[in-house]
């Protein structure tokens, strides 16, 4: 079992998303302006910031 993150890594946690889905969101409404599905466009802005806030908490 694995200790739950404290409240400053729960906070730091949530800006980190926060930042990562904006930035992902931005190259998103790019796609979709240009004819992306919009369903498809949101699952790779989710995928990306997961993957984006996964990656900053190994390094």
């Amino acid at each position: 079992m694995t200790p739950s993150p404290s409240p400053n890594s729960r906070s730091e946690l949530f800006t980190q998303l926060a930042v990562a889905c904006i930035g992902a969101g931005v190259v998103t409404s790019v796609a979709v302006a240009q004819g992306q599905n919009p369903l498809t466009a949101l699952g790779i802005t989710l995928f990306s910031a997961v993957a984006a806030v996964m990656v900053g908490q190994i390094l």
